[in-house]
């Protein structure tokens, strides 16, 4: 396995004054970010999405989840269902009833998720703001498929 020491300004690293770079203590395998395996959950099609809804309407059904998000197959709101549920973020509830009724509630794992959804919701807000205002001056227009994910309070 590759390991690499990088040098990084002293700012990342608590106590050293900022400007001075130093060499970090512990050699890491590349690919071993802590952050690496959310981000790639995160990252998926509709995963925030999803996460957004839960949070802020609280448990729903498949159906219910279908009906707010009519763009997505059931193929892929079921798979992403699943992968959020394997990745300990949602619960699933399985009532056999006829027809079996089935709701997604976010875990307490879940719920930690609210307020990193909303700093990302501010900077992407922030950003989007920028973008428009420098491509007012540049008289261009920005990319109208960039949206922002909205996480309530």
């Amino acid at each position: 396995m590759v390991t690499y020491t990088p040098r990084v300004k002293s700012c990342w690293k608590a106590g050293a004054p900022c400007g001075k770079e130093m060499d970090m203590p512990k050699k890491h395998a590349v690919g071993q970010c802590p952050m690496d395996s959310i981000l790639k959950l995160l990252m998926g099609p509709w995963t925030t999405y999803i996460l957004w809804l839960l949070e802020s309407e609280g448990p729903l059904r498949f159906g219910e989840l279908k009906l707010r998000m009519p763009k997505i197959s059931s193929k892929v709101l079921t798979d992403r269902l699943r992968q959020l549920e394997a990745a300990g973020l949602l619960n699933r509830d399985y009532r056999p009833t006829i027809p079996p009724a089935v709701t997604y509630s976010l875990t307490p794992r879940g719920h930690e998720l609210k307020a990193v959804l909303q700093g990302l919701s501010e900077v992407a807000r922030r950003w989007s703001a920028e973008d428009m205002a420098s491509s007012d001056k540049a008289g261009g227009e920005v990319d109208a498929g960039s949206e922002s994910l909205q996480v309530s309070d």
